[in-house]
């Protein structure tokens, strides 16, 4: 009776510890100059994106990256190297990936240029719900803390669509698993 126990808790524990990895694995950890952002990556809703996400976050690509259009009350978007909005990385586009995951506060999506098919490495943060992107963008993370951190980032305005001088930046950026 012990030894059934002693195995059925091992085997627990050995489950778990594979949950935390795979739960590392899937989050990235955004470092801001006002404090972390916690990112839960969803890959079930779309795996292209997350691989991608996951990919240029550890190879460093992010790292002092401009949040180069914050528009108040909608999102903050980032991930262009040429800081305009005009650029990605070197690899290929990603297809679009839409699901029925709603544009809400915290949730985090892909950008793309008019071609839904042309995501690359640009991303954006909802600082307010946007139910009006639903079906039209690739959601593929939601901020589950440090929210208030996003909600910091020097603005631009409307008027001038984001665009923002003298940008926040993204200080690190990597999955939890890898620090």
């Amino acid at each position: 009776m012990k030894l059934a126990a002693a195995l059925a808790l091992g085997l627990s524990m050995t489950v778990s510890f594979a949950a935390i990895a795979a739960d590392k694995a899937n989050t990235l950890i955004m470092q801001l100059k006002d404090g972390p952002v916690t990112i839960e990556l969803l890959p079930d809703v779309a795996p292209k994106h997350v691989e991608r996400l996951k990919t240029l976050a550890n190879k460093g690509f992010y790292d002092g990256l401009k949040f180069h259009r914050v528009i108040p009350g909608f999102m903050a978007q980032t991930g262009d190297p040429r800081g305009d909005g005009t650029g990605g990385s070197d690899l290929p586009d990603v297809p679009a990936e839409f699901s029925s995951v709603p544009f809400k506060r915290g949730v985090v999506g892909m950008a793309r240029s008019q071609n839904p098919n042309s995501a690359n490495s640009q991303f954006f943060i909802m600082f307010d719900d946007g139910e009006f992107l639903n079906n039209q963008y690739t959601v593929f993370g939601r901020v589950t803390d440090g929210m208030g951190n996003v909600d910091a980032i020097k603005k631009g305005t409307s008027a001038n669509n984001g665009s923002v001088s003298n940008p926040d930046t993204i200080v690190k950026m990597r999955t939890a698993d890898q620090g």
